[in-house]
């Protein structure tokens, strides 16, 4: 017998109160095919939850690993994000960042893990984001490497701010980061202004690079969009797990 015949796509929402931002936040927790919270799997925590799920598909691509390919599939936090506040704090320098830094570190990833059971080591969690939601996950990881040792980083936003932040580190040996740019994406609009973020993503990897992470990094024909970034969630999710 199939050991998933019965299964059936379980999405909890919960939401978890925080004293760094003030607010409770809204999650959204995907518990994969064969989920027991006595043994411990790799856990993805993501920016821009509603979107990594509706439009990014990320519960559609963890199943495939399970299904198709027989791999533990990992459980997936995904954090709501209030748009109006996005850019402060998702931003380096935005007004809530360093909060919502520490409210991911310090509230969100104890709260879930005492709940739900997870990753017991750095190397089994995943921190995933796009765009500025790329920016503050790769920040995390280089911040918090004793909590995360593993990056997707979809068309990230990598500002001087960025770049500045990991030239600061003389090695980066326990990063293993995923980046993934669209070789259409040299003119992006947004809020602050717009931007070559081909260009940001290349330097970005060269300094990635030459402090030691191990690094996948890949040009793809793409947009800025989010159609461009789900076709590829399935091989991040396959480079990136342990």
């Amino acid at each position: 017998m199939n050991r998933y015949e019965n299964y059936r796509r379980k999405v909890e929402k919960p939401l978890i109160a925080s004293r760094h931002l003030g607010e409770n936040r809204a999650l959204r927790i995907f518990l994969p095919p064969g989920y027991d919270a006595e043994s411990p799997r790799p856990i993805v925590y993501c920016q821009d939850g509603e979107q990594f799920f509706n439009f990014g598909r990320i519960a559609t691509a963890a199943e495939q690993l399970a299904f198709e390919e027989g791999r533990m599939a990992p459980l997936i936090v995904g954090i709501d994000v209030d748009v109006r506040k996005r850019t402060e704090e998702y931003a380096p320098g935005g007004s809530l960042f360093a909060a919502y830094c520490r409210f991911v570190a310090e509230e969100l990833l104890p709260w879930v893990e005492t709940k739900y059971g997870a990753a017991p080591s750095p190397e089994e969690r995943i921190i995933a984001g796009d765009s500025l939601g790329a920016t503050v996950s790769l920040h995390l990881a280089v911040d918090y490497p004793h909590l995360w040792r593993r990056v997707i980083a979809f068309s990230g936003a990598f500002l001087p701010e960025s770049q500045e932040r990991v030239k600061r580190e003389s090695r980066l040996d326990g990063l293993m980061a995923y980046q993934l740019v669209g070789i259409r994406e040299t003119e992006v609009k947004t809020e602050r202004g717009t931007f070559d973020f081909l260009a940001l993503n290349r330097a970005m990897a060269r300094l990635l690079r030459e402090r030691g992470a191990k690094l996948r990094y890949a040009e793809e024909e793409g947009d800025h969009l989010w159609g461009f970034w789900q076709a590829w969630m399935a091989d991040a999710l396959r480079r990136v797990l342990p």
